[in-house]
């Protein structure tokens, strides 16, 4: 056997097939080492992502997010006419691309670069539709009434 098989965390469970996709890629994928993120909890719904992003400007670094997953990316481009030399170069500035997998109703609230850190805010949002309910039970006595208060 070649593979973690997660079948029986899924025994007793409905509708996380996503769940099962995620730990598959985590087992699968490398930690990138670079940039140096914080992952913050800032809040009961509030989520931040710092990113050392030293030396680059706006328009070097790429947010998106497609299918939830958030995509990080840059490319250092040469800003200015002046060329420089460099005697030793110790702060790297180099190219990266960071993914990070994001929650069902986690949406992106924006981002800033600042002090050479690029911060990208989130936050859950929770439709109505999607937030508990409590079930009545019906009984003979009292048949369930379908618009019941909680």
């Amino acid at each position: 056997m070649t593979g973690l098989s997660l079948a029986p965390l899924f025994r007793s469970s409905v509708g996380f097939d996503r769940f099962n996709d995620l730990f598959e890629s985590a087992l699968r994928d490398s930690v990138p080492s670079y940039p140096p993120y914080n992952v913050e909890k800032r809040g009961e719904n509030d989520y931040r992502i710092v990113i050392a992003a030293a030396g680059m400007q706006e328009d070097d670094l790429d947010i998106q997010v497609e299918r939830g997953v958030l995509t990080v990316a840059a490319n250092r481009r040469e800003h200015g006419a002046e060329s420089v030399t460099y005697l030793h170069q110790g702060i790297a500035q180099r190219a990266f691309r960071l993914s990070f997998r994001l929650d069902d109703h986690i949406e992106v609230n924006g981002a800033s670069l600042k002090d050479g850190l690029l911060s990208i805010d989130l936050v859950r949002r929770i439709p109505e539709e999607a937030k508990p309910k409590r079930i009545s039970i019906a009984s003979e006595a009292r048949p369930a009434l379908k618009d019941e208060a909680a």
